[in-house]
């Protein structure tokens, strides 16, 4: 899907999911997006905000989510290196796998590309977004029409195999 920008760089479509459970959750997800914005990354559709409970452990604080559909001229790893710089710059401490955090910027599909190195930094379409409530059904928000570029499934059908339990655990505000 590379188009020509008015600017005669290449520009890419991705889809990114932001997610907050600690703090100010709304605000992180609004700077965030703020902070990207600074990076020439050019936000064309934000979901609302879904709130569901932190995974693995529901007894950790609530995440609040977004998906955003943006275009960008960066590579998928400078865009992975902006993401985690946003990360820092927004408080994120990397510490336990899965522990509360004031900002996650996931990379779900960079231009329907697959990666897959072994040992890269990157993996897409990110390997666990067709389990997870809270990046499908945002997803589906800001385009009904994507289909997984790996396994060419539709945004229905991922939503539709997901649990009743996962769906019923997930409210948009």
């Amino acid at each position: 899907m590379k188009k020509q920008d008015i600017s005669e760089n290449l520009v890419n479509l991705a889809y990114l999911a932001i997610g907050s459970n600690l703090g100010s959750k709304i605000r992180n997800i609004e700077i965030t997006k703020v902070e990207l914005e600074k990076y020439k990354i050019k936000i064309l559709r934000s979901s609302s905000y879904y709130i569901s409970e932190s995974w693995p452990d529901p007894s950790m604080p609530n995440y609040i989510n977004i998906i955003i559909k943006i275009k960008t001229s960066l590579t998928p790893l400078e865009l992975l290196k902006i993401c985690n710089l946003i990360e820092l710059k927004l408080g994120r401490v990397r510490g336990k796998k899965n522990a509360p955090r004031t900002c996650d910027i996931d990379i779900i599909d960079y231009d329907k590309k697959i990666l897959n190195e072994n040992n890269s930094q990157l993996i897409l379409p990110h390997p666990r977004m067709s389990k997870r409530n809270f990046v499908l059904l945002p997803l589906f928000e800001v385009d009904k029409s994507w289909k997984h570029p790996k396994s060419k499934i539709n945004i229905v059908n991922l939503i539709n195999s997901l649990p009743v339990k996962d769906l019923r655990s997930i409210k948009q505000i």
